[in-house]
C-alpha cells in the first residue's frame, strides 16, 4: 500500500530514510532545513536531504520556521497521510503533528528513553556505551516522548567512530523504517 507522506530530515542520517521511501510509497513532498553559509569562503550549502529530494524530482520547502503561514500552507496543501521525520533539527507543533490521517513518525538514533535530543549517536560513544540502536516512534507534542512502535540494538564496536555508528544507524534507521 502506497502512501502519501512528507519527509522531514537535514543531514546523511535523514538520506537512507528517505531514499527507500521514495522507492515503496509516494513522498509529496520534503521538508528541510534553509542553505546555509559554510566553510571558510562562506558559501551557501544545501543540506543532504534537499540534493537527494531535488535529485528524486521531489518538491523541497526549505522554511526557517516551520510554524509560519505559507510552510503551513504548503504543508496543508501536499495532505500527507503521513509525516516521517529524521534529523529535522525543529520542533513541531500540534497542528502539524495532527495534520496527516497516520500522524507523525519520527527515526531516532538511540534506543530512547535513553539520549533524547539532538546529539544521540555522541552521547552513546561519550558515555562508553556497549550498544545503542534505532527508535522509530510515534511523535506527539513532548521532545522524543511519543509511543515506541520498534527499535532494534546495534552493538558499539571499540573501534566506533561516531561517523561510522553514525553511518550504520542511518543505514538501520532506513530499514526499520519501511518495516
Amino acid at each position: 500500500m502506497s502512501i502519501r507522506i512528507v519527509f522531514m530530515g537535514s543531514p546523511d542520517f535523514a538520506l537512507p530514510t528517505l531514499s527507500i521511501l521514495a522507492k515503496s510509497h509516494q513522498v509529496v513532498g520534503v521538508i528541510t532545513q534553509p542553505d546555509r553559509a559554510s566553510g571558510r569562503g562562506r558559501e551557501l550549502k544545501s543540506p543532504p536531504v534537499k540534493t537527494l529530494a531535488l535529485d528524486l524530482n521531489i518538491p523541497v520547502m526549505q522554511p526557517e520556521k516551520l510554524r509560519m503561514p505559507e510552510p503551513m500552507e504548503q504543508l496543508r496543501a501536499w495532505a500527507p497521510e503521513l509525516i516521517v521525520v529524521a534529523a529535522f533539527g525543529q520542533i513541531l507543533k500540534k497542528d502539524v503533528l495532527e495534520l496527516p490521517r497516520y500522524g507523525c513518525i519520527n527515526v531516532h538514533a538511540s534506543l530512547l528513553p535513553r539520549w533524547r535530543g539532538a546529539a544521540p549517536i555522541n552521547a552513546a560513544i561519550l558515555a562508553g556505551d556497549e550498544e545503542t540502536g534505532v527508535t522509530i516512534m510515534q511523535m506527539d507534542a513532548g521532545l522524543d516522548t511519543g509511543d515506541m512502535l520498534v527499535t532494534e540494538r546495534l552493538a558499539i564496536a571499540p573501534t566506533d567512530t561516531t561517523a561510522t555508528l553514525h553511518e550504520r544507524l542511518a543505514a538501520l534507521g532506513g530499514r526499520l523504517m519501511v518495516e
